[in-house]
């Protein structure tokens, strides 16, 4: 998640990295709380059992044992439900990231045949330019040649008038 995380934009990107942050802190807040608890609760309970065959007030003993189990019982649920609503939230970023990479994949689909289009135009833009230039050239060429024919003809027609005025 870390790493969809860092290659979205930078408006998202601070907002889920953020988020990010705070649940791996709860997380490991919560992992911690429950090491502490299940360590203290068995090291308790194994020092309660040690120290109980030898009180006379077995009665006191059960019941705040008993007091302290459910205290401990009851934090431990209220951790596992911190951990279950975290995993939740987990899940419901990590589906929003998951939406936001198809997004991201299909706009990058889109951008690509874009390009591709782009070049094809350009292929033939550049075609079009060549033939362009082909038939000016040509075209300067045939203005030559007639231009050289006429002024051929207007020579000979030239002569002629000439050599049949001085006759």
């Amino acid at each position: 998640m870390d790493l969809e995380a860092r290659s979205l934009q930078p408006n998202v990107k601070v907002v889920l990295l953020a988020k990010l942050r705070e649940y791996k802190s709860d997380l490991n807040n919560l992992k911690s709380e429950h090491k502490r608890l299940a360590s203290a609760n068995s090291n308790q309970a194994a020092r309660d059992d040690l120290l109980e065959s030898g009180m006379a007030d077995a009665m006191s003993v059960s019941a705040n044992q008993r007091g302290r189990l459910m205290m401990s019982t009851e934090r431990l649920n209220e951790s596992s439900d911190r951990i279950k609503e975290s995993r939740r939230t987990m899940l419901e970023t990590e589906e929003l990231g998951v939406s936001i990479l198809q997004d991201l994949h299909q706009q990058r689909q889109s951008l690509l045949h874009a390009n591709d289009t782009l070049h094809g135009v350009d292929d033939n833009i550049s075609k079009s330019k060549k033939i362009l230039t082909n038939m000016s050239r040509r075209m300067s060429r045939n203005k030559w040649i007639i231009s050289s024919i006429i002024v051929v003809l207007v020579v000979a027609i030239a002569l002629i008038l000439y050599f049949k005025l001085s006759k």
